[in-house]
């Protein structure tokens, strides 16, 4: 009975301790018009012929901003563009 009491309070705090850990990371959805020149720039450079569905811009541990686009190609697949707020390229996601 004390293992799974003990289980049940682990359960609890990884549930808690990862709330709060995703209120470090802060994602809002923004308008092409509030993405920084450069990041536009980096973004048009890689889109590979598709359009910009959505751009969210992430703020980790309150320093490094990072903007993500989501990007449909001709083809029909999602990418995923990720860039920081000076316009370097971070990554690209194929879904």
């Amino acid at each position: 009975m004390n293992i799974k009491i003990r289980t049940l309070v682990s359960l609890m705090i990884l549930l808690f301790a990862t709330s709060s850990f995703a209120g470090l990371l802060g994602d809002e959805k923004v308008e092409w018009s509030q993405v920084p020149e450069k990041v536009q720039q980096t973004i048009t450079q890689h889109l590979q012929g598709g359009t910009v569905e959505k751009i969210e811009k992430e703020t980790m541990k309150k320093k490094v901003i990072v903007y993500e686009a989501e990007v449909r190609k001709p083809d029909g697949k999602k990418i995923e563009i990720k860039v920081e707020e000076d316009g370097t390229l971070v990554e690209i996601e194929k879904d």
